[in-house]
């Protein structure tokens, strides 16, 4: 048994890649090619910052998620407008800014990285009511 067991080792990797590459793998690209993650939206993703009245309202909202979780014990200051906005398409947006926070002890200008969502698709008419947006998550800022 001893002497074919290199054998049987190399019959066995044989049959594992010819499994994967005539079975698995087209199996795969079938997958992908079909529309079970297609997303039909109207906003599109888009490599490069973009502004517009959905990314104003995404900087608003994550700068009043910020200014709500960091409390009453901090003054908080926000830029005008964001450093960056960017769309990942269907109303997900990563914002990007910075503001100027001041408590008893220390001040400082702190960098933050906002992920958001819209809920509602693009029904636009509810965008200014926070509760149609979700933040996924925030980074940068500590506490929140």
């Amino acid at each position: 048994m001893k002497k074919f067991s290199i054998l049987y080792l190399i019959i066995g990797i044989a049959v594992l890649v010819l499994l994967t590459q005539k079975v698995i793998l087209p199996l795969v690209n079938d997958v992908i090619k079909s529309d079970a993650f297609l997303v039909d939206s109207k906003d599109q993703g888009s490599q490069f910052p973009i502004s517009n009245s959905m990314t104003d309202l995404a900087f608003m909202h994550c700068n009043n998620y910020i200014k709500s979780e960091l409390g009453s014990d901090v003054s908080i200051t926000f830029s005008e407008k964001p450093t960056n906005v960017w769309s990942l398409g269907n109303h997900q947006y990563v914002v990007n800014a910075e503001f100027n926070m001041t408590n008893a002890t220390n001040t400082a200008t702190k960098k933050y990285a906002c992920r958001i969502t819209y809920d509602n698709s693009d029904d636009t008419s509810g965008s200014a009511d926070f509760d149609n947006w979700s933040i996924i998550g925030i980074d940068g800022v500590d506490g929140v």
